[in-house]
């Protein structure tokens, strides 16, 4: 068994209501970390990355929906994983950086050396394996995961410098007004414990401040004019910045897919980076057919076992069919996500298109987005 000294414990932020509106209207049925993309619950893809952590002791969701609405989903993820997945609700909106201060205690109840934080709607590949080899190397407080992207779009993202050496973070700074680096944060952490003592001192160091001059979209339910709550905590501006250049935090730059999953448009592509990357992780999840007992599938498809799907039917590619839906005779789907209960009749087409929770689309309809 592993000892104390090698305990890793997972923090997956996951938000609140408050959050993710430019997600409506897929998340007024259901919370959006339990919107289903490649099948798979949006929270469920960071889970199981985490899951191949070595020496893995708990997994945390860190948000402020309420707990029913998380329940049923925690129990049956712990029981598949047979790992402890845990929700934990946050009284209020803390910041990326004081949700993870605010239940310290129970975060750090099994001594864990490191903590890996991630935030829910980020899709990418999830290299935490290799990530926590290199933090270790490095022998720093903190390592960022981060990307290399056009210099047009890097403003829209928190950009940094990083020595090309060591991979030190030398300067952050959160979605700035001129360009200053093609490297973004894409907003997953490994930590050690020394990360509560770095929030509380960003926290005090912060007090006194009468106005914030820019917030990240995902908390701009604040005003940019008002001061902040001392147990407010911003993870980039109150911490990255900060401790920037001062050997305490480093960069392991991924060379694989990284989105942000903001709109409904983005959850499409998302969920067909994450059917390709099953291929690899998980090729058990993805569909098989061709076209004489079972419907033809192209690409990557992701078919429940509960739905009924024609044999005439051609399926794909990037195509997730959720539970009970039912596929009529000649029916084609390409890029799209079919919700539970929903009915697709005969020689309908269906492309680059979410159908909704029990919707029917109509024989020989065509729905298709641009």
């Amino acid at each position: 068994m592993a000892s104390s000294e090698e305990k890793v414990v997972a923090v997956i932020m996951v938000g609140g209501p408050t959050k993710g509106t430019r997600f409506r209207p897929l998340s007024f049925n259901t919370p959006k970390p339990l919107f289903p993309l490649a099948g798979q619950p949006m929270v469920h893809h960071p889970i199981s990355a985490c899951k191949r952590i070595p020496n893995l002791a708990q997994i945390f969701l860190v948000g402020f929906y309420e707990e029913r609405e998380f329940a049923l989903y925690v129990s049956s993820i712990s029981s598949e994983l047979k790992v402890p997945v845990r929700y934990l609700k946050e009284d209020k909106p803390h910041g990326s950086a004081g949700g993870l201060y605010y239940f310290r205690n129970v975060i750090m109840e099994d001594n864990p050396s490191h903590i890996c934080l991630l935030n829910c709607d980020v899709c990418c590949s999830f290299p935490l394996k290799d990530m926590l080899e290199a933090h270790k190397r490095y022998g720093g407080m903190g390592t960022v995961l981060v990307i290399k992207v056009s210099a047009e779009s890097a403003n829209q993202f928190g950009e940094l410098v990083a020595d090309p050496i060591t991979k030190e973070l030398l300067h952050y700074t959160e979605k700035p007004e001129t360009f200053v680096s093609d490297l973004i944060n894409c907003g997953v952490y490994i930590f050690t414990p020394d990360i509560f003592a770095a929030i509380e001192e960003g926290s005090t160091q912060r007090e006194g401040q009468a106005t914030i001059r820019h917030l990240p979209s995902s908390e701009t339910f604040l005003s940019p004019t008002r001061a902040l709550p001392t147990d407010f905590v911003r993870l980039d501006q109150d911490i990255l910045s900060p401790f920037a250049g001062k050997k305490k935090l480093y960069t392991y730059e991924t060379m694989d897919f990284w989105e942000q999953i903001k709109t409904p448009g983005m959850s499409l592509k998302c969920s067909g980076l994450y059917l390709a990357q099953f291929r690899f992780t998980s090729p058990h999840l993805l569909a098989g057919g061709d076209g004489n007992k079972s419907a033809s599938i192209v690409g990557d498809v992701y078919l429940h076992p509960s739905a009924k799907v024609h044999p005439t039917a051609k399926i794909g590619p990037n195509v997730s069919i959720s539970a009970n839906v039912r596929v009529g005779a000649g029916v084609r789907l390409i890029s799209c996500i079919i919700l539970d209960d929903a009915e697709v009749q005969e020689n309908a087409v269906v492309i680059n298109s979410i159908v909704g929770w029990k919707s029917s689309i109509g024989k020989w309809s065509r729905v298709q987005a641009s």
